[in-house]
């Protein structure tokens, strides 16, 4: 069977050293069978021809080429041939003439039957002949045989034979390994150490069945056939055990290497290169647009096309590299050798060139394109764990500034060391109070009054003061921590939510939920729990989804999304305009309102073309019955323009900056229009507001 992942079927450029080294063995082993025969003589060939003991012993050594014993490092059809133990018996009693015509005939049939190239087989064929000469070299030397075939084997020859055994195995192996030591750019010595332990056991095993099927050929050649239970029932056992250890190594969709063995091998190659002295490069590749695919047509459409994929892949990098695929639409790409990063870009490369050619799929084409991180050791990172991260922080940034290919930038990288030290430090935050909660008002573009707040998260740290969220909210995101961390706000946002409620300040409170918390079944449970311990009710909380959130994880978010909903929990979607999130998906999901992100805002007053992006936003959400809200307004104009479009509200530091808890009343009752609560003293607002900001 034709491994679609496979390259060693590519036929090799005229002319390079793997052709050359092709051409050489074929060459040889062609001329050492030809010298072969011509001793051997024709009538002699044609006398055992006649034999049903050759006839038979083909066809054993044909099934045992089909059926190989493969180890966990090779694919199924590149094991030791179970056709061994009877190709060596021949060349034990008939000779090498006899045993190479026998392997010839069933290499061309199974190379036939897996669709290897003509050039494959060939060279099968000639490492065979040369494997068998040599052996039957030292056996011609160290064994007395009569000069007619069949020869018998006696006590006395086991030592001769377990030589000849010996050199057919170092020179099969180094014929072949030399051959994909080249192909892989790879070192001879560690090529011949890959798996030496159990390919010595296999064909030792193989080879010490030689001797019996020889005497049973020599004394009563239907007793040949019973050997072939033994050998079913190691390559039985041997193949299940590969199948377990390829199953466990590989993606079930692809058949590409999943993230253990990508493991694996990387460690590995570090360990060499180490030695070497020598570069490692890991590229991490992320499909741009993928799900598009698979919301519109269907996962099987999809996986189909995750295939066709994987094999462009496969046959886009160079020998020896390997591609695993991560998950979803991202697939890694390890170079366990490489010069140096321009090499790398062009592996890069040619991978971006291998997907834009158009993918056709039920009649329909698909354009693909992704995005590129690259990581390189010793320059980047020491190990396999910061050599994944900082790829993968390259591949972020390829996408976000849809350049294709990136190299890690230590200056491009929001998880710096100085970054990553806050990471150890937010647990403490938790445990010891260090969070803040501001207010941000949400005013009506009508009559500037209040609708709403949004609750704002802050830390106030020990030594560097208050930080903004851009500068925590990403770590607690990719931590483990995010559970806890949104448990938090809401503990600190719901009984606030309650004082404001109880005292007549009844506007809905927007608190931002993360992808993980959305994907968390559990979440609807959780808030409602929480609600009824703080006696907030439902419309009092806003919860707003950011749009990428609703891009990458549409479908696994909407049950919560409904259960949220079902609640009495007002929904939003946030940042609208950074994705490719369409309003039209939105149909038939709960969400209220739709915040237009401040970057378009801004642009609204200067640039017609940010002008009519928001005009046709706020259209479209009125049409399909929700709300209009603008972020980031900072200036009248601006406010005046959202208000001219028909913008429900907005927000931002025209009407208010984010206000500590105990200035927000002080704020709605001198800018947005609440009344007095009940026993309010009237302190000072204005003097208030002007320090929390």
């Amino acid at each position: 069977m034709l491994d679609p992942t496979s390259t060693r079927d590519i036929g090799p450029r005229t002319g390079t050293p793997l052709w050359l080294y092709l051409a050489g063995v074929t060459v040889a082993g062609g001329a050492v069978l030809g010298v072969a025969l011509s001793f051997y003589g024709l009538e002699r060939l044609q006398q055992l021809g006649a034999m049903p003991l050759v006839w038979l012993m083909l066809c054993m050594v044909i099934i045992g080429e089909l059926r190989p014993i493969a180890s966990p490092r090779t694919s199924p059809d590149q094991g030791a041939p179970t056709s061994l133990p009877f190709s060596f018996a021949l060349l034990i009693s008939l000779g090498l003439p006899v045993a190479g015509l026998v392997q010839a005939v069933a290499s061309v049939i199974a190379g036939v039957a897996r669709g290897h190239s003509p050039h494959r087989v060939a060279f099968n064929i000639a490492q065979y002949i040369l494997s068998f000469g040599a052996a039957d070299l030292v056996l011609t030397l160290l064994l007395t045989r009569g000069s007619e075939p069949p020869h018998s084997v006696t006590g006395p020859d086991l030592a001769g034979l377990a030589l000849a055994g010996a050199v057919y195995f170092g020179c099969n192996v180094v014929l072949v390994d030399a051959a994909v030591a080249i192909h892989e750019r790879a070192p001879l010595g560690a090529t011949l150490r890959k798996d030496i332990g159990q390919r010595l056991f296999v064909h030792g095993v193989l080879l010490s069945l030689a001797p019996l099927v020889s005497v049973a050929m020599t004394h009563e050649i239907w007793l040949v056939p019973l050997f072939f239970f033994p050998l079913a029932a190691l390559y039985t056992s041997a193949t299940l055990s590969v199948k377990r250890e390829h199953q466990a190594n590989h993606d079930e969709l692809t058949g590409l290497a999943n993230r253990k063995l990508l493991i694996l091998r990387t460690q590995e190659a570090l360990a060499e290169a180490q030695q070497r002295k020598s570069r490692v490069g890991l590229l991490l590749l992320d499909l741009d647009r993928f799900k598009e695919v698979n919301d519109t047509l269907g996962h099987p459409t999809g996986d189909r096309l995750l295939q066709t994929v994987a094999r462009r892949l496969t046959h886009s990098v160079r020998p020896g590299d390997l591609v695993a695929r991560l998950g979803g639409d991202e697939f890694a790409v390890l170079l366990p050798q490489v010069r140096d990063a321009a090499s790398a870009r062009e592996v890069a490369a040619r991978l971006r060139v291998s997907l834009a050619e158009p993918m056709r799929l039920d009649g329909m084409d698909f354009d693909l394109e992704a995005s590129v991180g690259i990581a390189l050791y010793p320059n980047h990172a020491p190990d396999f764990e910061l050599l994944m991260q900082r790829a993968d922080v390259a591949m972020y940034v390829a996408k976000e500034r849809r350049t294709g290919v990136e190299l890690y930038e230590p200056d491009k990288d929001r998880n710096s060391t100085a970054r990553l030290s806050l990471f150890g430090e937010l647990r403490r935050a938790l445990v010891d109070d260090e969070l803040l909660m501001y207010y941000q008002p949400k005013v009506g573009l009508a009559d500037h009054r209040a609708v709403g707040l949004e609750a704002l998260v802050r830390w106030r740290h020990p030594q560097r003061g208050v930080l903004p969220p851009e500068d925590f909210v990403p770590l607690v995101e990719q931590s483990y921590l995010m559970r806890s961390f949104t448990h938090e706000v809401l503990e600190r946002t719901l009984p606030q939510i309650a004082r404001w409620w109880e005292a007549g300040v009844r506007l809905p409170v927007a608190v931002n939920l993360s992808a993980r918390e959305l994907l968390d079944p559990t979440l609807p449970d959780i808030l409602a729990a929480a609600l009824r311990r703080h006696g907030v009710a439902p419309q009092a909380l806003r919860l707003e989804i950011s749009e990428r959130v609703m891009v990458a994880e549409a479908d696994a978010i909407t049950p919560t999304m409904l259960a949220l909903a079902d609640l009495g929990v007002s929904l939003a979607l946030d940042d609208f305009g950074t994705g490719y999130f369409t309003l039209a998906r939105l149909n038939g999901l709960p969400v209220e309102e739709i915040k237009i992100d401040e970057s378009f805002v801004r642009r609204s007053l200067a640039d017609p073309d940010g002008h009519l992006i928001v005009q046709s936003a706020v259209d479209l959400v009125g049409t399909l019955g929700m709300r209009a809200v603008a972020e980031g307004v900072e200036s009248e104009g601006v406010a005046a323009d959202m208000r001219s479009m028909g913008c429900y509200a907005a927000q931002g530091r025209y009407f208010a900056a984010p206000l500590q808890a105990e200035a927000v009343i002080p704020w709605l009752v001198e800018h947005g229009g609440q009344q007095p609560p009940a026993g309010y003293r009237g302190r000072g607002a204005s003097e208030e507001h002007s320090r929390s900001a």
